[in-house]
């Protein structure tokens, strides 16, 4: 961490790397001697962040599900908020924005129960994404004022982040581009990456070339230390974006290709989109339908609007008619039945289900019961298949 700060990525990446697998063999290895369970306890914060700083989506699943577990099974409600919060984190970008909720809510209810304050972190990011503009704009202005006055800068930086992606996602790039310089005015640890990716397609589409080329050099530097699939795929996407004909094409290839043997499914989504875009201005509509019929499912079933909508006015725009998405029972559940009937359908007992979620097995009994009676179902085993996200309709080009 230190050689980060001082020598700044490159040099640092294969330190770091080292210290990341370290760190996920010992969750692997399924020790539970206290010596360990200590050393993660105490020092919670400092792997929190690596993972995306490396760009290493298998590794921040791994280290996000062995924080929550340490924390559930230590009973440490101090650190489980962090730990719920991290793993909320992975699932925004992995597009499971409704598991992300849920673990935002009960990470909440913890902090609150025990007299403290809310991690914001994701929600702020989650909100971003959803693009519910006045809730999101509403959620990042509060954050701001809030954690300004407790000094914490980084959060500072993720708000202006989440605000970038917001715009973006909206199709108002002057304003993306605003808020992603001041959220790349410093190297924060873990997002500075995402950050410039996001002021890259904002500087882009506001006819910055610049400064779009300028922060392709940071983002350049960082994704080629790290070489994992999700690193390449941005850059190869961000670069796409300031290239002529012939090479754009190329490199929106080969960013779906690497993005599709990631978990980040938001940015494979965006990486469609984009390449969709481009197809449509080159006069190439079949071979845009594609990418944007693509990008347009996936963000409207993850219940990313803004991004949705970008995509659903192209593919207008290319003559295809678009219907609106269905919304099934599931939008139905309260936070807590989402996360219990998840929970059921996994596999999970009445009484391993309350040990997790601190309640009795009576209320997850009562909890079912209620979920049963709103998807529509009589027992555990049609779970799986009620829990399935609707696909929004589009007739064939």
């Amino acid at each position: 961490m230190a050689g980060l700060i001082i020598d700044r990525c490159a040099p640092t990446v294969d330190a770091l790397r080292r210290a990341l697998d370290i760190v996920r063999q010992e969750q692997q290895s399924g020790a539970t001697d206290s010596d360990r369970r200590w050393l993660w306890l105490t020092f919670r914060v400092i792997p929190e962040p690596l993972a995306p700083e490396l760009w290493d989506d298998d590794a921040w699943h791994e280290m996000a599900t062995g924080a929550v577990r340490i924390a559930r099974e230590t009973g440490a409600l101090s650190v489980l908020p962090m730990a719920l919060t991290y793993m909320a984190g992975f699932h925004v970008h992995a597009g499971e924005f409704d598991a992300a909720a849920v673990l935002i809510d009960e990470a909440t209810a913890i902090s609150e129960a025990a007299g403290g304050v809310p991690m914001m972190y994701t929600s702020l990011v989650l909100g971003a994404w959803r693009a519910q503009e006045s809730q999101a704009r509403d959620l990042i202005e509060t954050t701001i004022e809030e954690v300004g006055a407790r000094g914490e800068g980084r959060v500072l930086s993720l708000a202006e982040y989440a605000t970038a992606v917001l715009y973006n996602g909206l199709g108002r790039y002057d304003t993306a581009l605003a808020a992603a310089t001041r959220a790349c005015q410093y190297e924060d640890l873990g997002f500075f990456g995402w950050a410039l990716a996001e002021l890259i397609e904002a500087a882009a589409r506001s006819g910055q070339s610049e400064v779009a080329a300028a922060a392709l050099d940071k983002l350049t530097e960082r994704t080629h230390a790290s070489g994992t699939e999700w690193a390449l795929g941005v850059a190869a996407c961000s670069r796409a974006l300031l290239s002529d004909d012939q090479e754009a094409d190329a490199l929106y290839r080969e960013a779906i290709e690497h993005l599709g043997r990631c978990r980040i499914v938001v940015q494979l989504a965006r990486a469609r989109l984009l390449y969709g875009e481009w197809l449509r201005r080159h006069n190439r509509r079949q071979e845009s339908r594609t990418q944007l019929r693509s990008a347009y499912e996936v963000f409207s079933r993850i219940g990313a609007d803004g991004f949705a909508e970008r995509a659903r006015r192209e593919l207008l725009a290319t003559g295809e008619t678009v219907r609106k998405r269905t919304i099934g029972a599931v939008a139905e559940l309260t936070s807590q039945e989402a996360q219990i009937a998840r929970l059921a359908r996994d596999g999970h007992t009445n009484s391993e289900i309350a040990a997790q979620l601190f309640i009795s097995p009576r209320t997850v009994e009562w909890h079912l019961g209620k979920i049963f009676t709103k998807l529509g179902v009589s027992s555990r085993r049609h779970l799986r298949a009620a829990l399935s996200a609707p696909k929004p309709a589009t007739p064939p080009a």
